[in-house]
């Protein structure tokens, strides 16, 4: 599917796969849920011309594999630690798209001093409302009485903006998350129904951070994307794109991404 080699560490026991590209500052790319490293592959090429760009699988998701024990967002911030520490990364930026959001906060509440910047693609500081918590549980039904692939079907439609032409971008991130382990999407499921508030980590944070909104996402829209206002908080809209802006606007994305690094 991809044109890079994938890479494997063994983090405290589980298996992680990453690509790794280019040279200079390293940038971190964290995909969504029932997605994989192969989300980043329009944006890669571009971003390793000036950077050393490290996606990494998500457990149970990709080529990674779970770990033992119950997981959880901040388990996955540990594993992707584990994964940049065993890479001889000492600091690094972090793009957390969606679920990566949630697993790049996580990261910055327990490693700020590993990070000099992050980045919120399509995601929140928000915690699940009662009725998103109710919704993990249906979709964690669905996923044990149909399967991944009958989940992934109707899932990955509604992360494209409605109306817009993205057949061949949506079957491939279709392809993607059939590679999803039921267990590791029940898992991440669980983990976000049950992640925290953690608006505290932007209201208290020094970094610069981005927050990155679609203007037709039907999962996180901009009002639930640009939760606290501060000067080192830079807020950024792309109008056309949904909740896939690394395949509906990719270009645009990547120069959003170039100009946070550059400042």
């Amino acid at each position: 599917m991809f044109w890079l080699n994938a890479k494997q560490v063994n983090v405290n026991g589980t298996p992680i796969s990453f690509y790794e590209e280019g040279q200079g500052d390293p940038v971190v790319l964290i995909h969504g849920f029932c997605g994989s490293k192969d989300y980043w592959q329009k944006v890669i090429r571009p971003l390793a011309e000036d950077y050393r760009i490290i996606a990494i699988d998500l457990p149970g998701h990709g080529d990674s594999e779970m770990p033992s024990g119950d997981s959880s967002i901040e388990k996955m911030a540990e594993l992707i630690q584990g994964t940049i520490q065993e890479l001889g990364v000492e600091k690094a930026s972090l793009f957390g798209h969606s679920l990566g959001g949630y697993v790049t906060l996580a990261f910055a509440e327990a490693h700020e001093d590993k990070i000099r910047k992050f980045a919120l693609i399509h995601s929140t500081a928000n915690p699940d409302s009662e009725e998103g918590k109710k919704g993990r549980d249906v979709a964690a039904g669905k996923i044990g009485a149909e399967g991944i692939r009958s989940f992934v079907d109707g899932l990955v439609p509604n992360l494209f903006a409605p109306g817009e032409e993205h057949k061949q971008e949506l079957q491939t991130a279709k392809e993607i998350g059939y590679s999803t382990s039921s267990e590791g999407a029940k898992a991440a499921l669980k983990a976000m129904k049950q992640r925290p508030d953690r608006n505290m980590i932007l209201k208290k944070t020094e970094l610069p951070v981005l927050i990155l909104a679609g203007g037709k996402d039907q999962i996180i829209p901009p009002e639930k994307a640009f939760t606290v206002e501060r000067p080192n908080i830079h807020q950024e809209t792309i109008e056309e794109a949904g909740h896939m802006s690394m395949y509906e606007t990719p270009v645009e994305l990547v120069a959003v991404i170039r100009e946070f690094m550059q400042k």
